[in-house]
Formats: C-alpha cells, sequence, structure tokens
C-alpha cells in the first residue's frame, strides 16, 4: 500500500525484522501513538475494525462470524485493532501453521485482549512490538548527531550541538510525541490531549472489559499520577495524595483495579527497577518508577503551559526526567538492550539503567540545566564504585543526559554529557 507523508519510525526495522522471523507481527501500545499508520507502512491491504469515527461496523461482526473473510487480501495484511475480535487469533494461528510462511499479517491493538475466545499463546507465530510515541529524534526536534548505541558502546564522542532554549522544552514536553499533534502549539496540544483523556475515562475503560468505573474517581487518580510523575511513590500514597489535594478518598483496592485498567490501555509505562544482575551485597529497593506512556498526559491534567513549567522548575524537571526517559526506551529497543531505574536502602538513585544484551549495563542520569551536571556525574561515579567494591556487576558506561547542555563530549572523569536535542538511537 502506498502511504504519502509517513514521518518514518525508529520501529520500522523491527518490524520489517519480525515479518521475516514470524507469521505475524503484533503492534501495541497506547491509541493514537501511529499504530495504523505503521503497520499500513508495511502492509499490502487491510481491514480496520473500527472506522475513522471511532464507531464499530460491521467488520466486527464478520470477524467473529466468517473470520476468513477478514483474512483475506494481499499479504502482509493489516487488522486494526484486532482484540475487537479475539477469535482472530486462532485463525491467524491456524492459517500460519497451514501456510507455513512468514510475514503474513500485521496485527494492532491499543488495550491487552481478553483472553476470552484465544485457546493458544501464538508462541513461535507472533512477534509483539511495543509503539511509543514518538521521540524527539522521530519528530525532528532532535538532530540526532550523537548515537546512544554509540554511548551504550563507549565510542568517543566530541560535538558541538547548539544552544537550547529553555521555552522550546517547555513546549516539547507539553505537545507531547504524538504523530497527530506534532504541528500543534502548546494550547492545541493540551485541548488535544484533554479530549484524548476524556474519551479514554467516558469510552475506553468500559470498552476494555464492560465494567462501569467511577468516572470522577478515575479522573482524581489521572491527576495524582500526574503529580507524581517520575517517582517511585506506592497506591497508599497515591490514595493519601488524592485525599490530601482533592479531599476524596478511594478504596485501595479499587485504585490498584483502577491502575491495571489503565495499564492495559498503555496508558502507563512504568520503569521497572533495575537489581537483579548487580550481584552485590547492596539491597536494591523494588519499587517501578511512575510514567505516562507520554509526560504530556501530565501536563493535560495539571493544566501546565510553558510559562507555568518555566516558574515551576521542579516539575519541570520531573516531566522532563520522563520525556528523557521515553526518548530513552525507544532508542534502547531498536538495539534490543532493556530499561530500568535503580534506587537503593542507601537511597542513591540512577535515573535510568540500560541494560545490553550481554549483560552489561549503563547508568543515566537526566538534569535539565548544566549547573546540575558535576554533581549527577559525581552521584554516578560513586554509585559505581560502591558496586564495585561490593564485588557487584557495576555499570560500564556513565552519561547526565541534559536538556540545556550545548555540547556532547566525554568529561575528564569518563562521564559522558549529552543534550537529549542531540540524540538518536
Amino acid at each position: 500500500m502506498e502511504i504519502q507523508n509517513y514521518r518514518k519510525r525508529i520501529v520500522d526495522a523491527k518490524i520489517e525484522e519480525y515479518l521475516k522471523m514470524f507469521g505475524a507481527v503484533c503492534i501495541e501500545g497506547p491509541k493514537y501513538c501511529g499504530k495504523t499508520w505503521a503497520g499500513r507502512f508495511h502492509a499490502n491491504s487491510e481491514t480496520l475494525l473500527h472506522n475513522n469515527t471511532g464507531e464499530g461496523s460491521n467488520n466486527i461482526e464478520i470477524a467473529k462470524i466468517s473470520p476468513n473473510i477478514i483474512l483475506e487480501g494481499a499479504k502482509p495484511k493489516l487488522i486494526d485493532e484486532w482484540q475487537e475480535a479475539t477469535n482472530l487469533w486462532d485463525e491467524i494461528r491456524n492459517n500460519i501453521d497451514k501456510s507455513g510462511l512468514k510475514g503474513q499479517y500485521i496485527l494492532t491493538g491499543s488495550s491487552t485482549p481478553k483472553r476470552d475466545g484465544i485457546s493458544h499463546s501464538g508462541a513461535g507465530r507472533f512477534g509483539k512490538i511495543h509503539l511509543r510515541p514518538m521521540s524527539l529524534y522521530e519528530s525532528g526536534d532532535s538532530t540526532g548527531v550523537v548515537s546512544l548505541q554509540d554511548i551504550c558502546n563507549n565510542q568517543e564522542i566530541a560535538k558541538s550541538t547548539g544552544e537550547v532554549d529553555l521555552k522550546e522544552l517547555a513546549r516539547l514536553i507539553i505537545r507531547g510525541g504524538w504523530p497527530g499533534n506534532l504541528e500543534f502549539s502548546s494550547s492545541e496540544a493540551k485541548k488535544a490531549l484533554n479530549e484524548y483523556i476524556d474519551l479514554i475515562i467516558n469510552d475506553d475503560l468500559y470498552r476494555l472489559d464492560g465494567i462501569n468505573r467511577d468516572k470522577h474517581k478515575m479522573k482524581l487518580l489521572l491527576k495524582s499520577l500526574a503529580r507524581n510523575e517520575s517517582t517511585t511513590v506506592t497506591n497508599t500514597t497515591l490514595k493519601r495524595d488524592i485525599n490530601e489535594k482533592d479531599n476524596e478518598d478511594i478504596d485501595i483496592d479499587t485504585l490498584a483495579s483502577y491502575l491495571n485498567a489503565l495499564d492495559k490501555l498503555f496508558l502507563l509505562d512504568n520503569d521497572e527497577p533495575f537489581s537483579t544482575n548487580i550481584r552485590s551485597s547492596i539491597r536494591v529497593k523494588q519499587s517501578e518508577k511512575r510514567h505516562f506512556a507520554d509526560p504530556s498526559i501530565a501536563c493535560a491534567l495539571l493544566n501546565l503551559s510553558e510559562e507555568k513549567l518555566i516558574n515551576d522548575l521542579e516539575t519541570f524537571g520531573f516531566l522532563f526526567e520522563a520525556m528523557v526517559e521515553r526518548d530513552l526506551k525507544i532508542y534502547a529497543d531498536s538495539f534490543d538492550a532493556k530499561t530500568y531505574h535503580y534506587q537503593d536502602y542507601l537511597n542513591r538513585e540512577i535515573d535510568q539503567v540500560i541494560e545490553l544484551e550481554d549483560g552489561t549495563w549503563c547508568a543515566f542520569e537526566i538534569k535539565l540545566g548544566v549547573n546540575a551536571i558535576d554533581q549527577a556525574a559525581s552521584n554516578l561515579i560513586k554509585i559505581r564504585d560502591s558496586i564495585k567494591e561490593n564485588n557487584g556487576n557495576y555499570p560500564k558506561v556513565l552519561c547526565v543526559i541534559c536538556g540545556l547542555a550545548n555540547a556532547a563530549y566525554k568529561r575528564a572523569d569518563g562521564v559522558y554529557v549529552v543534550p537529549i536535542t542531540a540524540l538518536k538511537n
């Protein structure tokens, strides 16, 4: 299929790779992040189970009654929002088993499907890919003169990258990485995201599993998550935050079930704790770091403008961290690296950990301003040396990702400094 004005994604290479490895590729991620367009770019025919208004079409009924009709067409065949007819999974698996061919189908889904109607996991037949909103490099807001993979491989870098404007960073955070919002102003992006959030609360959450949830309390939880973006707060702390900030209460079990529903819609993208491969006597905390799929969601929930962010540098810092970690996940995934965060019981933290396939790992601190680089580098060195002294698997690469730095370089102490607006995979 010929696709005009498609802005290529980093994940395109993985989609092509998986089409050669598996009979079907399943692209999952939050609504509006570009799954359909990415799938369409690699497909030769398509069936959309929902039309452009989001209303159900008779394709859903056809898929449930006569799935072979849906599977017809030039291969690879794109089936968008396949989870609306979960019986398609087994039909596709059977079709792949009969033909023995690779690259037959591309499925896209914006929620974790119910297991009803699925009898087999599809292991060996399906390859799953998680698509996030766009990174700054994909949206054209990073020059990409520095490669994250080169940094992780400890390559030398020394590049002038130019000045970065604080207001521009604020705009990029508020706008987010949603492909449809790239040309929006901050105020337009915020309005679009508020509509997005309302549609999730009023429609998608019910369609997920047919459960009626308290919309008001769901909105309170979302706002609490926004206030606690890029932190490791517990569910109990979220409950307390809602009580203190909004003077309302929510049952802890209800809160947990609501978080689970948001996770199934891929609206959350939390960082898991890193500890299993350190192998030292240092005790590491097991809390996840809270993230939305994109920091623009938090900005919309908190009604933040560029001016408000600039006048609240603490909040700015947390949301900048969220944007950088979104990008690092996208970049790291392209070379099959995994991302985590680190926090130990000595109250030491590493904002982002990237673990390579060979088990070596790299430690990243994220700082908005250049005045924090020295302290961040010192923090990384102390943690590395402490793990090393405890005979643990210490990080082989240390790096500070900045907002306002004007050059990418390696310091005399071996710590990299890289502006996020110069980074690519």
